[in-house]
């Protein structure tokens, strides 16, 4: 397997050639960590990420502040999703994009008709990255807007991509095969807002979210209400609270379960529209996904498998065992 240290990028001289000079690494942001992660796993050295929304930042309701406005100006190239997941954001990105490289990763990686449709103002579902096969396509656009500034990192932000894009094929087999042990009628993901439905999708579970897409409405009571009797009527054993979500709806639905005689747990904390803290396993985006199915798995009755030989150096990069249970 190869080594976790990147591969450096080496500009030396020929002999009898002329010596280059070395770039400065490419100074990129990035709207939310799903998207500024991949940027450093594939630049390695070429790239100097700044992610503008960090762990616990809820993208629906983000504002730019003027230090963000003078954050994207000092950027050479700025990363974004689209498909409305930077909702406030989108005037400041669209002026932007008039003066340097602003590329919405999602929209040119991902066409319309394999998203998910909502039916409401935002059109589509802007979740993708809980789908690890769909996410994966924003690598090779990542990719190539970084060749694009810095052509001589080209082989070396290649080859980084080619083993990413294999680690997250790896991870999107061993979540479909894990959540695969959870008892078929205990599939039900209940989640405060709807942030699941490419995960369910993707990988064989009902998601039930109290709230919409969007976090700016707060659920109704009958929102509460519906979602407590879906848990009774399955014997749903679990629900599961969002780290960029008030937990006080999951509580709600708790406390009506009860009422009908049902006892719910909270089967842990998932990270939905941001991940974990930075430097943490949880703060990369495999990380992200890596939790969040052993939350899901653990809590509904399954049993998350090993994890494949693809990802023993980004699990042994965090101290974590490939081959532990939660």
């Amino acid at each position: 397997m190869r080594s976790w240290g990147w591969i450096a990028v080496t500009l030396a001289a020929l002999p009898g050639g002329p010596v280059l000079a070395q770039e400065p690494p490419l100074a990129v942001v990035a709207t939310v960590g799903m998207i500024g992660d991949i940027a450093q796993e594939i630049g390695g050295p070429c790239v100097a990420v700044t992610t503008l929304m960090g762990a616990g930042v809820d993208p629906h309701l983000y504002r730019a502040s003027a230090q963000d406005v003078r954050t994207f100006q000092g950027a050479e190239v700025i990363l974004y999703s689209g498909y409305s997941l930077e909702g406030q954001l989108g005037d400041v990105l669209e002026r932007l994009a008039a003066q340097k490289p602003t590329v919405a990763v999602v929209e040119t990686g991902v066409p319309p008709e394999d998203l998910i449709a909502t039916g409401n103002s935002y059109g589509h579902d802007p979740h993708v990255w809980m789908d690890v096969s769909l996410w994966s396509r924003i690598v090779p656009v990542i990719a190539d807007t970084i060749i694009a500034q810095r052509p001589g990192c080209a082989e070396a932000v290649s080859e980084n991509a080619a083993h990413y894009s294999e680690q997250l094929a790896a991870l999107d087999t061993w979540i479909g095969d894990s959540v695969a042990t959870i008892p078929e009628t205990q599939r039900v993901l209940v989640t405060a807002h709807d942030a699941f439905a490419y995960y369910g999708r993707a990988y064989g579970i009902d998601v039930a979210g109290i709230q919409g897409i969007s976090t700016e409405a707060e659920a109704s009571i009958a929102d509460i209400r519906a979602t407590a009797q879906q848990l009774v009527a399955a014997g749903i054993p679990a629900i599961f609270v969002e780290t960029t979500i008030n937990p006080r709806t999951i509580q709600a639905v708790i406390d009506a379960a009860a009422q009908q005689g049902h006892a719910v747990a909270i089967g842990g904390e998932l990270y939905s529209d941001a991940m974990g803290d930075a430097g943490t396993a949880e703060g990369t985006y495999i990380g992200m996904l890596h939790a969040n199915t052993l939350a899901i798995v653990g809590g509904l009755g399954g049993t998350p498998l090993p994890l494949p030989d693809e990802l023993a150096g980004w699990a042994e990069r965090f101290g974590l065992e490939p081959e532990a249970q939660p």
